[in-house]
């Protein structure tokens, strides 16, 4: 059994590597090992087909394009043992028999194709459930942690700052206590789009738990840092105002000039800095710089 999931593994890590290319790129493997699939099936003549084999670049392709490239690869495969066939000098009692081995052929290869393109998809659903805050859509706190980890190591390889914000829901439990969870989970998702709305595509918004977000903000420095959180912070008192709604915000925002130590230990710095604010005023936001001795507040 553990050589068997060993193997499974390998498969899983090639299609893993495949999926990461470019759809051309695909497509035109496809193509090319189908023409190759053809050539041999027409030098070995009638006695011995391949037709099995033309799953292998049908279901890659459908697995790392979409179900239509799939469905595109199926009928040229077909098409292509067709031709072999008749290039081979295969002979039927009726020229229907051509017509009707592609057509079950093409359906072999659609149906196999479908299973495919099920399968991804149900897998990327749950990749996507297993990496999503269930409440708010943003990302969760294991996936969170993950981003950070190679965002970490990114910044060793190639130097660059880095900024992790940390933030918490001031009064959130009151919010849950006077007007239920349901409201409470309404303000989740309020908060969640105002901080996508505020922040760039190439930033990371996760719900950490409970009362609780992170935002990683990729090459941004602390003056940087200040102005996005400022206009954040903002943002979000101003909306939770609207909403007659008695929530602020504590955050504390830690710029790493050179990489730290560990994912964790970055969590940990904007978590300590976050509670700073959290024990003191409250409503406000922190920032520090790892490895210098600028800090600030506003």
């Amino acid at each position: 059994m553990a050589e068997k999931s060993s193997e499974e593994l390998k498969i899983y890590r090639i299609f893993e590597t495949l999926e990461n290319r470019s759809a051309l790129f695909c497509i035109v493997a496809g193509i090319l090992s189908i023409g190759l699939l053809g050539a041999i099936d027409f030098l070995t003549g009638n006695e011995v087909t391949f037709s099995l084999f033309y799953l292998a670049p049908i279901a890659l392709v459908t697995w790392c394009v979409n179900q239509n490239a799939g469905l595109l690869m199926s009928f040229l495969s077909a098409l292509t043992l067709l031709g072999a066939e008749i290039e081979a000098g295969q002979t039927y009692s009726h020229p229907y028999i051509y017509i009707l081995n592609t057509l079950i052929r093409a359906m072999f290869y659609v149906i196999v194709t479908y299973l495919v393109a099920q399968l991804q998809t149900a897998r990327r659903e749950e990749q996507f459930a297993a990496r999503t805050d269930f409440v708010t859509g943003v990302i969760n706190r294991r996936y969170f942690n993950e981003l950070l980890k190679m965002e970490v190591d990114r910044s060793r390889r190639y130097p660059h700052q880095i900024t992790m914000v940390y933030m918490d829901i001031d009064n959130f439990k009151l919010v849950n206590d006077l007007f239920g969870h349901q409201i409470g989970d309404e303000v989740l998702r309020c908060i969640a789009d105002e901080l996508k709305s505020q922040l760039r595509i190439t930033d990371f918004i996760a719900r950490l738990g409970g009362d609780e977000f992170a935002l990683l903000l990729p090459s941004t420095s602390q003056s940087q840092a200040e102005m996005v959180v400022s206009k954040v912070h903002e943002h979000l008192r101003e909306e939770m105002k609207r909403r007659n709604l008695p929530v602020t915000f504590s955050m504390g925002s830690v710029t790493c000039a050179t990489p730290p130590y560990s994912a964790e230990q970055l969590i940990k710095l904007a978590d300590e800095v976050m509670y700073k604010v959290k024990n003191s005023t409250k409503d406000n936001a922190c920032f520090i710089t790892w490895g210098s001795e600028n800090s600030g507040s506003y």
